[in-house]
């Protein structure tokens, strides 16, 4: 049987530097738990601009749809700024989502007790909080036509558009539901059906998906405003929350704040099974390119680890080896371990992106 297969894509600024920590980790677990992957790697973002004048070279995107899992970094730079917008390296980014149908876009917001007290909340608000919003990534406002910049009269006008069909609400959907079956049986579904026609139709097939396949599973609606004001009062009401491409963007990182540092968390966007039963997929930590603490060893790796960890448990199959990754990295933050993000009003000296890696492989010995 074939080896599971693995593209690797660090991208820019810090990607490289936190990606280097994960392969550290991917042969580790080939040493010592005998889980051999083929890994493989390539460029995207402003790197693949250099290379090849486009943020994503048609050959790496055929190699995307090929492999079991891609692991991306970080992309983008003020390097690009002033880049065409076609061009620009988050266009790369979405390419991937769009050409391999990563509809399903997972960002856990989980707090570890060791940063408990690096939230702006209190402690006891966010200690414990393991929540999971499932946001729709591939339509919605950022790909609806008509858009653009035109001109009206004697002004210009700013024009995007809100579309949703109801079998993308409904993949999504069961998504979150499936998801939830694994966690705690509960669902939010967020939109804004009180003004828009796109948030009624998204609640209506929500509820349809739920009452004809997923009844054992709890289900609520709140409005996306009212959402926002409830993850900062008192998020761990929440387990599951489902949401569109916007109100995803908005509301993930406002619940990734709640844990601290948004260098601590990943992600994971799933599509359609494919053939062998898996769904294609793309890992990726949120935090984005760090360009100001660029090669300079202070980078936190910890959030691309974690995203390898979900591609053990969702890609792989592995939620055991998963589980062992995430207490390896709780245990090595328990023990104090500190990267610069990381340090707080705490004092001492911070540790480097490897001196990280050394710790969270010293942890995974020491679960053996």
């Amino acid at each position: 049987m074939a080896n599971p297969s693995l593209l690797i894509l660090p991208g820019d600024g810090i990607g490289p530097e936190v990606m280097e920590q994960v392969k550290r980790v991917i042969a580790w677990f080939g040493d010592n738990r005998g889980m051999q992957f083929d890994v493989s790697e390539d460029l995207v973002g402003g790197a693949a601009y250099d290379a090849h004048g486009t943020p994503l070279h048609d050959d790496t995107m055929a190699k995307a749809l090929e492999v079991d899992a891609v692991l991306l970094g970080a992309v983008g730079g003020p390097k690009y700024d002033d880049l065409d917008f076609s061009v620009k390296p988050e266009r790369g980014l979405l390419r991937l989502r769009k050409e391999m149908d990563l509809f399903s876009n997972l960002r856990p917001a989980q707090c570890f007790d060791a940063l408990a007290d690096f939230s702006s909340l209190k402690k006891d608000v966010v200690a414990g909080l393991d929540i999971m919003i499932v946001r729709e990534l591939t339509s919605g406002v950022y790909f609806g036509e008509p858009r653009g910049i035109f001109e009206e009269g004697n002004e210009r006008v700013g024009i995007n558009t809100q579309r949703y069909t109801e079998s993308e609400i409904d993949r999504v959907a069961r998504s979150a539901f499936e998801l939830a079956r694994r966690r705690n049986n509960k669902v939010c579904s967020m939109e804004k059906a009180n003004v828009m026609e796109s948030g009624i139709l998204w609640r209506e097939v929500v509820q349809k998906v739920h009452d004809e396949d997923y009844p054992d599973v709890e289900l609520s609606h709140m409005y996306a405003d009212n959402g926002a004001m409830q993850l900062v009062r008192a998020p761990k009401q929440f387990d599951v929350i489902l949401t569109d491409n916007l109100f995803g963007d908005i509301l993930s990182d406002c619940a990734a704040m709640l844990t601290g540092s948004l260098g601590m968390l990943p992600s994971a966007s799933l599509g359609a099974p494919a053939a062998n039963g898996r769904p294609k997929a793309l890992y990726e930590p949120v935090h984005g390119s760090a360009p100001d603490i660029t090669g300079q060893g202070k980078a936190n790796p910890i959030a691309c680890v974690l995203s390898f960890a979900m591609a053990l448990r969702y890609s792989f199959d592995q939620g055991a080896e998963a589980t062992r990754l995430e207490n390896a990295i709780e245990a090595v933050l328990a023990g104090g371990a500190r990267t610069a993000d990381l340090m707080g009003a705490e004092g001492g000296r911070p540790i480097s992106t490897t001196e990280m890696g050394d710790a969270i492989l010293a942890a995974l010995d020491e679960s053996l």
